[in-house]
């Protein structure tokens, strides 16, 4: 049964400059501590050749380039950044963010996911949005968004396996790079999260993972 809303006076805007999890740690994006690492993870030899091609921005084959767009990602509260930290190295691998922030109406999104090839389908992938999920709904936001390029099958896959629902399409939604994006949207909502929750936590407890990153169970939780 939904809540009532009578008392309804929205949510905080998220703060937060650190969240731990077993595999990696999020901070708060630093252009100067993490800006090298980034770079070596994302443009450096072994970087995904495929990162880059559904995200409105990249690749960034000039250092200064991507400077100022760290930089830029840094300055702003919505989108909202943080650093992909692994704990068992101290490298930094990837990015992420809150975005689409609405705390009047308790609505915010995960966003610009760029995972360095370490990342990807790994633990540290699922922990990064498992993290940023659970402190979403902590902050006492009601729904969590993901929205992706229709065409980004791999953005898509990830969407379902992490316990998203799919809404729909919106088409024609955005002119991307010279090309017409219709956007796939997902969506967790705040009553269905606990039980999201817990099949994360299982398989994040567990020592024997698939190796692709798959979160078994995960999907079975979804109403």
């Amino acid at each position: 049964m939904t809540a009532s809303l009578a008392d309804w006076k929205g949510v905080p805007a998220p703060t937060t400059t650190l969240l731990e999890g077993r595999f990696i740690r999020l901070e708060k994006l630093d252009p100067a501590r993490h800006g090298d690492q980034l770079f070596n993870a994302l443009e450096g030899p072994g970087a995904d050749p495929k990162l880059w091609n559904y995200l409105p921005y990249g690749p960034f084959p000039e250092r200064s380039v991507f400077n100022d767009w760290l930089n830029n990602h840094a300055a702003q509260t919505d989108p909202y950044f943080f650093s992909v930290i692994d704990r068992a190295t101290g490298q930094v691998q990837g990015i992420l963010s809150l975005m689409s922030i609405v705390p009047a109406q308790g609505r915010i999104e995960i966003g610009h996911v760029t995972f360095g090839a370490p990342m990807q389908r790994s633990p540290k992938s699922t922990e990064a949005v498992y993290l940023l999920a659970r402190h979403a709904f902590e902050l006492g936001y009601r729904r969590l968004e993901w929205k992706c390029n229709n065409g980004n099958a791999r953005s898509k896959y990830a969407a379902e396996r992490l316990g998203f629902s799919f809404e729909g399409v919106f088409r024609q939604h955005m002119v991307v790079k010279g090309e017409n994006r219709d956007t796939a949207w997902y969506s967790i909502l705040d009553g269905e999260w606990p039980a999201i929750a817990a099949g994360f936590e299982r398989w994040l407890s567990d020592d024997n993972q698939a190796p692709d990153g798959q979160v078994k169970g995960l999907v079975e939780c979804r109403s």
